[in-house]
């Protein structure tokens, strides 16, 4: 009880800091509608953002709707995505989800958790970024690279499974910040905090916790 009070303390800070630094924000990745916006995501896999921007400029162009990437050619599909890597994986789960989309959802993404973790390329964090971003869908926590990464080094979790990781920052952080502190955590990241050797003793959330 005492360590998630202590948590829920530091989530307060942390989001208000946050909020200093990116008091907006958006994901990204470029799209036109929801189901572009899944193609974008599935590609952003181990993959940066500009370069899935970067593919998806001709790729949106080339297939405009659902049934285009259904009937899309394997080996063609590959060659249009090889750059974001794992690109055999990813056209893979794409056309077989066109499939699925096109067929028993007529060509509209479903707007839940259970329906979209049937997809196939789609987890948890994929499912909870698409549905906050493209319907405005609260479920959870989009727990990326950065987000665990963080989370675990500004003592939110001691937690390496994403999905532990989800359920322990969703009972310290109100509902209505969930979205956006993904985003939010994406760009400090980026911006302040990166992975790589840096002087993480003068990150601004890392002060602001002192």
């Amino acid at each position: 009880m005492k360590e998630l009070k202590l948590r829920k303390s530091r989530g307060e800070v942390i989001i208000k800091k946050l909020k200093q630094l990116f008091p907006t924000t958006r994901s990204a990745l470029n799209y036109a509608n929801p189901w572009e916006f899944l193609v974008a995501v599935i590609l952003s896999a181990q993959c940066t953002d500009k370069r899935v921007n970067i593919v998806t400029e001709k790729l949106f162009k080339k297939y405009k709707k659902v049934a285009d990437y259904a009937k899309a050619k394997q080996a063609e599909f590959e060659q249009d995505v090889r750059s974001t890597g794992f690109y055999k994986n990813k056209t893979k789960n794409i056309i077989t989800t066109a499939k699925i989309i096109h067929e028993k959802y007529h060509d509209k993404l479903p707007q839940t958790m259970a329906e979209m973790l049937t997809l196939p390329g789609v987890a948890r964090k994929t499912a909870n970024v698409v549905l906050s971003n493209a319907f405005g869908i609260i479920e959870g926590i989009a727990v990326d690279t950065h987000v665990r990464r963080l989370a675990n080094l500004y003592g939110l979790t001691s937690e390496q499974d994403p999905d532990k990781i989800e359920k322990d920052l969703m009972a310290i952080m109100p509902k209505k910040e969930w979205p956006e502190f993904t985003l939010r955590m994406i760009d400090y990241g980026r911006a302040y905090c990166p992975a790589k050797k840096h002087d993480h003793e003068n990150c601004p959330v890392r002060l602001a916790l002192k």
